[in-house]
Formats: structure tokens, sequence, C-alpha cells
């Protein structure tokens, strides 16, 4: 099985787009996963420059978010502005979708009648979608996200264990039997380290750090073992900017370079994953 490595556009949003492909690309990834700005401009200029680099690497994998920002809505509402987003990504053809689905405090049934309507917008476009594992979403704790597994037993996760470790301020003890079931769903990992606190510690090869890192590398080699039969499994270390990057205080220095980290993650995961 081949691991293909994706490089984050969270933290380039600074760069134009050649500058941010040009990091991908000379430091040997394969490809993006990126939630596209809601700018018109930006939008064209993306949607050009990915064409133009898929006529010249067919393998190049583009992974596009669905990310939606807090505002009062219902659950209907909520889901007519998830699927509105969901159909404007189609024209793109991204390999695959990953999206931040549901409400921590949606009903039970009203995130399952999203994540079906989701699904079903999967089947209509042959675009898989894979929903993260992240706090605030359905998915924001182990144990409630195993009722919809059960629902959904053919649902796809994308893998950020960070955030349950946050939510339940824990590194997972005694819940093994959980992470068990939780990881024969996850499609796509997020490398990134976080502990009991916070979902993102500054640097994660900081010899402080050196159990987490362990932990997460134990988690990480499970998850890739289960899926040893596969072509392909795809991982963007995923090391953020603030407010996941902690800052220094009065002048805001990151306490870490955020794409180091990313560039090392990487390297490291193709030593220690392979």
């Amino acid at each position: 099985m081949q691991l293909r490595f994706l490089y984050p556009f969270w933290g380039s949003e600074a760069l134009n787009l050649e500058a941010f492909l040009n990091i991908v690309k000379t430091n040997g990834f394969d490809g993006i996963e990126i939630n596209v700005p809601k700018d018109a401009i930006f939008e064209t200029a993306f949607y050009d420059t990915l064409n133009k680099e898929r006529q010249q690497n067919p393998d190049f994998i583009c992974v596009l978010q669905q990310v939606l920002g807090l505002q009062p809505e219902t659950p209907s509402s909520y889901l007519e502005r998830v699927i509105k987003r969901l159909e404007n990504l189609v024209h793109y053809q991204p390999n695959f979708i990953n999206s931040h689905t549901g409400r921590d405090y949606f009903s039970f049934d009203d995130n399952c009648r999203i994540i079906e309507t989701v699904e079903n917008f999967s089947a209509k476009y042959n675009i898989p979608v894979y929903h993260e594992i992240h706090r605030g979403r359905f998915t924001f704790h182990a144990l409630t996200t195993l009722k919809y597994l059960e629902k959904f037993p053919e649902i796809k996760l994308v893998g950020d264990l960070s955030h349950w470790c946050v939510v339940s301020e824990s590194m997972l003890q005694n819940q093994e039997d959980i992470i068990a079931k939780v990881i024969l769903h996850i499609q796509h990992l997020h490398a990134r380290i976080g502990f009991e606190q916070t979902p993102q510690i500054n640097d994660p090869f900081a010899p402080e750090w050196e159990a987490y890192l362990e932990q997460y590398l134990d988690w990480w080699k499970q998850i890739i073992r289960l899926h040893n039969g596969k072509y392909q499994f795809t991982i963007t270390p995923e090391f953020g900017p603030f407010p996941y990057m902690p800052e220094e205080p009065f002048t805001k220095n990151p306490l870490a370079n955020q794409k180091a980290i990313n560039l090392k993650m990487k390297d490291y995961l193709k030593t220690h994953l392979t």
C-alpha cells in the first residue's frame, strides 16, 4: 500500500497559489487539502491552477473541505447551507471531500438526517465524502460516535483523535474497545498531535512530548494495518497556525514553525509507518 501525503492550505492563506504549490511539490507531497476560500477571484484561479496541475501530474490528489462557521440556525437551515457548499465543490472534482458534519448540540435524529443527506449527495455525484472527527460536530465524542456508526455502518471518517483527547480530557485510556471500532471507518488521517488540554502541542518532536508522539504513532499504525490491502492511504500532516499554534505573550510570535513541523512530520511518518 502506498502512503500518499497531502499538504494543508491551512496556514498558507497569505501565499499566492504558485508559491503554495511550490511548497507542495518541492517537498515531496502528493497533493493538497484545502478549504477553498469563498472568494470569486481565488476560486477561478484555483480551478485553473488545479486543472493545469492535474494535466501535468494525473496522480495529483486534491481533497476539499466542507467547513461552515457558526451562526444562528435550525438543523434544516444548516443542512441547506451544507448541501449548497458541497454542490459548489463538485466542479473541482476532488478525490474526496472532508466534511465537518453536523453539530454536537443537534439531536441524534437531526444529525442522522444531515448525514443521510450528505451520503446521498456523495452517491449522486460519485464523490466520496469522509466525515471528520472533530469537536463541535456529530463526531465530537468517542462513545456517542458509535451510535452513528451503528446507524450508518458504511460511513467513512477522517481520523483526528486529538479532538477526542481534549473532549475527554484524557489520552483515551480505557477506551481501546471504542477506538478499535471507530478506526475501521477511518479512510484519511490528519497527523496532528494534541493532548488532554488542546488539539495541538507546540512541537511534537520536542523531548517533553515524546510519550504523546509514541501514543499517536501507535494509533496511526493500527489504522494503517487495518487498511493494508488498499492501493493507497492518504495522510495530511495538519499542524495549524494560531489559535492551534500557541503564541508568546505580548509578541504573539508562534512557539514553533508550522510549516517546518508539517514537513518533518511527513518525513517522520514515511520512516515510521512503512
